[in-house]
């Protein structure tokens, strides 16, 4: 069994002025007789009216694009797009797309997408969906994919394809590779399924096997590092205005009311940060990168009875990552993890609801707490708008990838433009709120809550220099060649 932690060596090219080029693998790295063939898309009506077909082979995304006039040129990822060459004649490819991990809006779309790409942009005609997620490779029927059978999935939540948690045996799912023929893999999942997509794109290389294995990231939170954001984070945040505003309803209907609402965000507080800025009705947003504490001077209960006496009403949006340390504490602390290795967390939500009624009992302070958790009904519906609109260029731009050979990267916007970008870039951390960005700072002006830290949590947290996240401010960027004396990180 392979090890899903494994990463794959990092293919890099210097250039000038401190350009370093963040490469992703090509099949002819080690297959270096491959044949190549003109893209179909020089032949296709509906890109008739493009001033330029095809993207330059020299064209890269930088990763950090807020400069001063002496700062080295840094990391730039290759740019995703259309070659003039393809590594592939179109009834060649037979095409497998496989989801894993948890739901997520988007995810029908970007099947969709693949389908469509590949059949409507390469002649493609051979595409399967496997059923189940890593284990269908082996232990599932496979499902035959065309347009005709995809055309209305987007207006459903879910996959089609269904999906599962572990079920990873790298030598079965990559024996079921070249058992069937398949010689384009599309993955799509979070940071544990494109650690098990870097496994399998190194077992087919040490094969020798002409086979693109293409990732496309998906997490609800928006905890990917390196890309912009992720598909299914707007329509997460949207949804959650409903919720919020059933919250807030309910909490101002009646005397001294709490309306306390449970969002996604295991490790990151994303969702529970936007949908508090664009509510504007929330008084109190907690998420797993600031700590907060109950008791004493500062503390959650205070400003909960400040709140009250003032509005005579509230509403507490909590992300389910939030406050675990404080449940650990009054809890009987539980390791355990589901089949893709996440630590199941505890419910914070209900446990604050109970704290907070507890506390306000013995206070003799009558209030009417409404707790709402709307998680698994966020994750099961179709996507908005603009999240159906990125899933169609992630899929797009995946095809034009796998089509021109390159193989062992994932996709997504950097700084707006999409990228090709290797698996363990996105692997190698979490994407986190920083508690020290303009961002949280406008969230607490947003609803004057206290900040919860303390001075020293405050100087610990700007220690860590950690940068701010693209989502906020274009700048998620962690350059491993810059950290070095050498070549000292750009400010």
């Amino acid at each position: 069994m392979g090890n899903p932690g494994d990463t794959q060596l990092m293919k890099l090219v210097d250039g000038v002025a401190g350009f370093v080029l963040e490469d992703v693998p090509h099949l002819t790295d080690y297959l270096p007789d491959l044949p190549t063939y003109p893209n179909p898309l020089q032949d296709n009506p509906a890109y008739s009216v493009v001033k330029q077909y095809f993207v330059n082979l020299d064209d890269t995304v930088t990763q950090k694009i807020v400069v001063h006039k002496d700062s080295p040129r840094g990391v730039h990822f290759r740019r995703a797009g259309p070659r003039q060459r393809v590594y592939f004649g179109s009834d060649e490819v037979h095409a497998c797309i496989v989801t894993c991990g948890g739901l997520c809006p988007g995810l029908n779309t970007v099947i969709r997408e693949i389908v469509c790409g590949l059949y409507h942009m390469y002649g493609v005609r051979r595409i399967l969906g496997i059923d189940g997620g890593y284990r269908g490779f082996y232990a599932k029927n496979t499902v035959t994919l065309t347009p005709k059978v995809v055309n209305d999935i987007h207006k459903r939540g879910g996959t089609i394809l269904g999906t599962s948690r572990g079920g990873y045996v790298t030598s079965k799912i990559v024996d079921s590779i070249q058992d069937r023929g398949i010689n384009q893999v599309y993955i799509i999942g979070g940071d544990g399924t494109q650690k098990g997509a870097a496994v399998i794109f190194e077992e087919i290389r040490r094969r020798g096997l002409k086979v693109a294995v293409a990732g496309i990231p998906k997490t609800i939170d928006n905890d990917i590092p390196v890309i912009d954001k992720s598909f299914g984070f707007d329509t997460a945040v949207e949804e959650a205005q409903r919720t919020i505003n059933a919250a807030h309803v309910e909490a101002e209907s009646i005397e001294n009311g709490i309306g306390l609402v449970k969002l996604m965000g295991r490790y990151s507080g994303f969702i529970a940060m936007y949908a508090t800025l664009a509510s504007r009705d929330v008084d109190c947003c907690l998420i797993p990168e600031s700590p907060f504490y109950l008791e004493g001077s500062g503390g959650l209960y205070e400003y909960i009875k400040k709140r009250l006496k003032e509005n005579g009403h509230m509403v507490i949006v909590v992300a389910e990552g939030a406050g675990q340390d404080l449940l650990s504490e009054s809890l009987q602390s539980m390791n355990v993890q589901d089949a893709s290795g996440n630590k199941l967390l505890q419910d914070v939500g209900l446990w604050l609801s109970q704290r907070i009624r507890e506390h306000f009992s013995k206070k003799k302070i009558p209030v009417n707490l409404k707790y709402i958790d709307p998680t698994y009904m966020i994750r099961a519906i179709p996507s908005i708008a603009s999240d159906n609109v990125y899933c169609t260029l992630l899929a797009h731009s995946t095809v034009h990838g796998a089509m021109a050979g390159y193989t062992g990267f994932t996709v997504g916007p950097v700084n707006g433009r999409h990228a090709y970008i290797p698996f363990n870039r996105i692997n190698e951390k979490q994407n986190k709120v920083v508690i020290t960005d303009r961002m949280w700072a406008r969230l607490l002006s947003s609803t004057n809550q206290p900040s919860f830290l303390n001075p020293r949590d405050i100087a610990e947290a700007k220690k860590e220099q950690q940068p701010a996240t693209a989502l906020l401010s274009g700048e998620n960027c962690k350059d491993k060649r810059s950290m070095t004396e050498d070549n000292p990180c750009m400010s």
